[in-house]
């Protein structure tokens, strides 16, 4: 069977270590969460080959690549309809599955970011993740408060799913091999649905205060405070990296408090 080639300009570099990729699917552990599992950006299917021995899960297979959905259609002919010749980021994840669904995928490092914020709008879909990145989001996804890392993706996951940094992987097991290290985590939704204050205010804060991290949030909140109000709040003296998303979710709470007033 021919190969597919790597695309540049879809940030391709296919895994090519079958011990690595045996390890990024036992990583997932659908148990009574989901039944059905969505791999991005497959490729030639080296997790495919894996996802689809399991018994306890549909395998799902989505990717912009015509060249790559040709390829997995020859090798895979018993998929028909799970495998989506189509954009993640365009999914409509209610339309195309019926219930909760884990997501997986070695994901395009030139998308990572997006790819996150698209699981984050559907968390209560996406029930768990488990996906290779570049290091560097890697470690921004499960870095500490107080540190360089730690800014407005890493407060937004952690505040709806538990993140957990699995293992590293070296540039040398993919083709082409990629100018960075790679690693791979995995995001389990909390068992808390809903955050305790006003959602749409607490993205709103916390983006705010970390595009000006440099700031304190007295100055990087100053539209959505009520500075008379807020006056004597000790956070407002602090930056934004050194909340943790309790703090934030408590700070959202006095904002919407004293706005009112």
């Amino acid at each position: 069977m021919s190969s597919v080639r790597a695309k540049k300009h879809l940030g391709q570099h296919f895994l090519t270590d079958k011990n690595i990729a045996s390890k990024i699917v036992e990583s997932l552990r659908p148990a009574e969460k989901y039944s059905q599992v969505l791999e991005v950006g497959p490729g030639m299917g080296i997790l495919s080959d894996f996802l689809l021995q399991k018994t306890e899960y549909e395998t799902f297979l989505i990717d912009l690549d015509e060249e790559s959905v040709q390829f997995l259609k020859r090798k895979y002919p018993q998929l028909g309809d799970r495998l989506i010749n189509g954009d993640f980021l365009e999914l409509d994840f209610k339309k195309a599955f019926q219930g909760k669904l884990g997501i997986i995928g070695n994901f395009p490092y030139n998308i990572s970011s997006q790819i996150i914020f698209k699981i984050l709008d559907n968390r209560d879909i996406v029930p768990e993740m488990v996906g290779m990145f570049q290091k560097e989001v890697a470690e921004r996804c499960s870095a500490k408060p107080g540190t360089k890392a730690y800014g407005i993706i890493t407060v937004l996951i952690n505040a709806y799913y538990k993140v957990e940094y699995l293992f590293t992987v070296k540039a040398g097991v993919f083709n082409p091999p990629p100018k960075v290290l790679s690693a791979v985590i995995r995001l389990t939704r909390n068992e808390v649905e809903e955050l305790n204050c006003d959602e749409k205010l607490f993205w709103k804060v916390v983006k705010a205060g970390f595009n000006q991290r440099r700031k304190t949030l007295r100055n990087a909140l100053s539209s959505l405070i009520n500075k008379e109000n807020m006056g004597d709040e000790p956070m407002l003296d602090l930056r934004a990296e050194r909340l943790t998303v309790g703090d934030f979710v408590e700070l959202t709470n006095k904002i919407t408090a004293t706005s009112n007033n």
